[in-house]
């Protein structure tokens, strides 16, 4: 199907070579005359008045080109990141296309589809008082909670369902919901979406609703099975090409921080004590419990965040993280997209993503709306060359610092000062002036900064 863009240039945005790009119809004129207020922009003036007393008056650049076309009734597919503004961007007309209808049993007229139960409940958040100002009725459903109170608040009577695929088809199995009256969808995080396997599941939801009704599509890449959504389900769609440099300049710095095995946690814990508000990320649950409670037996607040939690205890430590009893949350990928926390200052990924996409959707934790933000990759030697390689593919040049030699205490402002440039990929022999010692196979196991040279079971490492 036709898909008319409207871009705004980014030279320095890292698309993926396989994403699909279509040239403008036509380019958006911004950056002229006085921004719109969410008024010039159409929206109804319970939402705006709503809006001012959470103080927000002005549109982020996203709603700015979305808003518009969606309150037009156009398909709209947008490209933007997490932090941008999307959830106003497609709530606000997705509420405003709500008021006035029949409210009706287990059969909602709206319906956000988004793959996480954490999303679901930020969305929610920020929806709710907008939806009550309207007199419209929002449900959110997802899985790791009892059906009984779902399929009870379907039955009273709603305008709009926020859900996840998986519980969403459940209660559609059940006879709880259904989608043949839904006149608008949002796919929110459709790549994650499809990432997580839920490509099938979407394109049934789908199909289960009307062909003519409006369809709005954001996620972060629009290549893959997000393509595959879009050719079959988005109708003459406008295109907006959005990266978070629209909104406001990126400021995020990036470090390497050689470590071996046996120290990693003593060094972790050191890193983080000098730089409350941190997220870190680890590979497995297992290994998020583990340092949570290990930091936290250091000296530095720490909570988790995965999938063997259940949703209240997700909810409590989001809350303890947001409202600063806890100073990191260690989490698993769940947590890398489509989360929204205030003020992290550090991203840490204690254990090394598998590819550069998961790393720029855990790094994209910090420096959001324009604040500044650092992130820390934490490696062994022996996997020095598959940072550098991942990091070139993700668009990223970094500073490389040795524990042993690395600032104390190790502020982002000390890393900042301190180490080199990144190794060439097949790097050998340590950067000249670094003052670090190669890692060697049997170097007595010493402690970091002490003569007795490098850690004991780990190969010879030199960097050139």
């Amino acid at each position: 199907m036709p898909v008319a863009a409207a871009v705004l240039p980014d030279p320095d945005a890292t698309t993926p070579a396989s994403e699909p790009q279509s040239p403008p119809d036509s380019v958006r004129r911004t950056g002229t005359g006085p921004a719109p207020t969410f008024a010039d922009l159409g929206v109804p003036a319970p939402l705006v008045s709503v809006l001012a007393r959470q103080h927000i008056t002005e549109p982020t650049p996203v709603q700015a080109l979305v808003i518009p076309d969606a309150l037009a009734g156009r398909d709209v597919l947008g490209r933007a990141r997490t932090g941008t503004g999307k959830t106003l961007a497609f709530g606000l007309p997705l509420l405003s296309r709500l008021v006035g209808g029949e409210r009706r049993p287990r059969t909602p007229r709206g319906l956000i589809v988004l793959p996480t139960r954490e999303l679901a409940n930020q969305v929610r958040a920020a929806l709710e008082p907008l939806a009550h100002s309207l007199d419209l009725k929002l449900v959110t459903v997802y899985g790791g909670t009892p059906y009984d109170r779902q399929v009870k608040r379907l039955r009273q009577g709603i305008d709009l369902v926020v859900a996840t695929p998986g519980r969403l088809d459940d209660l559609i199995r059940r006879g709880a919901c259904r989608l043949d009256a839904v006149e608008m969808v949002v796919l929110d995080e459709a790549d994650h979406l499809c990432d997580l396997g839920f490509y099938p599941a979407v394109d049934a939801l789908l199909t289960q609703t009307p062909s003519g009704g409006q369809r709005m599509l954001l996620s972060a890449t629009l290549d893959g099975d997000v393509d595959r959504l879009v050719r079959k389900h988005l109708s003459d769609a406008v295109r907006h090409d959005l990266h978070p440099g629209a909104d406001a300049p990126v400021h995020m710095d990036h470090h390497v921080l050689v470590t071996s095995h046996t120290t990693r946690p003593q060094t972790a814990a050191a890193l983080l004590k000098a730089n409350p508000r941190s997220m870190v990320f680890t590979r497995t649950r297992d290994g998020a419990t583990e340092l949570a409670r290990s930091l936290t037996e250091a000296g530095v607040p720490a909570v988790d965040l995965h999938g063997n939690l259940s949703q209240r205890l997700r909810e409590r430590n989001l809350r303890q993280f947001s409202s600063g009893r806890a100073d990191v949350v260690v989490a698993t990928d769940v947590a890398a997209r489509g989360i929204h926390v205030d003020g992290v200052d550090l991203v840490v990924h204690y254990d090394v993503p598998d590819e550069a996409k998961s790393f720029l959707h855990r790094s994209g934790r910090t420096a959001r709306a324009g604040r500044i933000g650092t992130v820390v990759t934490m490696t062994t030697p022996r996997m020095v060359d598959r940072v550098v390689s991942m990091q070139k593919s993700a668009g990223v040049q970094a500073r490389h610092h040795d524990e042993r030699t690395a600032p104390r205490p190790m502020t982002v402002g000390a890393l900042a000062e301190s180490g080199t440039k990144a190794p060439a990929a097949s790097g050998r022999r340590q950067p000249s002036g670094s003052g670090a010692r190669p890692y060697r196979r049997n170097g007595g196991g010493g402690r970091p900064g002490s003569s007795s040279g490098g850690y004991r079971g780990n190969r010879t490492q030199r960097w050139s």
